[in-house]
């Protein structure tokens, strides 16, 4: 998390409501033998205090979850390097703008009889948001096949104590700035995730 203040004003629900649409994450955990990381999917409730998970049984973390263990998701949104020539004044430096949330918790396995509703529940937010593509089912998989897979994962949650967020989108220039630097991330950009990048910074309050 950046230290400026400027970059810390979104409210709680803005940082969850973020963390909850990305639905996607780096999931940290210390252990004996030193952190371990892992890019998870996952589900985060409406009251944003209860995120729900799976992890591959092999999985280091699930196999250091013999007790439940302090935990980190990280959810990043869209980045982008900043040039300096972009804010047309004298004595800049270039600077990379992004937005992330971080929630922290417990992490703690639940019991395996959780997992089926846990994959239906998941599976069914996200292709919702593909239709109006026919919604993919576990019903639809051969049910041994889904048994014996299910047996290589294991459900997970995490109870949400502290959530954080950096939305650094050059809120700290004169709002001319910030709108002049928006164009040119615009311009030079490639892809949606560039677009989202500056349409953030423009709707960015100025603190200059």
């Amino acid at each position: 998390m950046h230290p400026n203040p400027a970059f810390h004003t979104a409210t709680v629900r803005q940082n969850l409501d973020f963390a909850r649409e990305r639905g996607f994450g780096i999931l940290a955990v210390q252990a004996d033998g030193g952190p371990l990381v892992s890019h998870v999917p996952f589900l985060l409730n409406t009251a944003g205090d209860v995120v729900e998970l799976h992890l591959v049984r092999s999985n280091p973390i699930a196999r250091a979850l013999a007790t439940p263990l302090s935990a980190r998701i990280a959810v990043s949104g869209p980045d982008g390097y900043i040039s300096p020539d972009w804010y047309d004044l004298p004595d800049q430096v270039p600077t990379w703008n992004y937005v992330a949330v971080h929630l922290v918790g417990t992490l703690e396995l639940r019991p395996q009889g959780e997992l089926r509703d846990l994959l239906d529940r998941q599976s069914a937010l996200f292709e919702e948001r593909l239709l109006p593509k026919t919604p993919w089912r576990t019903d639809k998989m051969d049910k041994d096949t889904l048994a014996r897979m299910m047996c290589a994962i294991v459900p997970c949650r995490m109870s949400v104590t502290g959530v954080d967020g950096t939305w650094k989108l050059n809120q700290n220039k004169p709002d001319a700035v910030r709108l002049r630097a928006a164009d040119h991330v615009d311009a030079y950009g490639i892809g949606a995730e560039t677009r989202i990048l500056a349409a953030l910074m423009r709707g960015a309050e100025g603190q200059g």
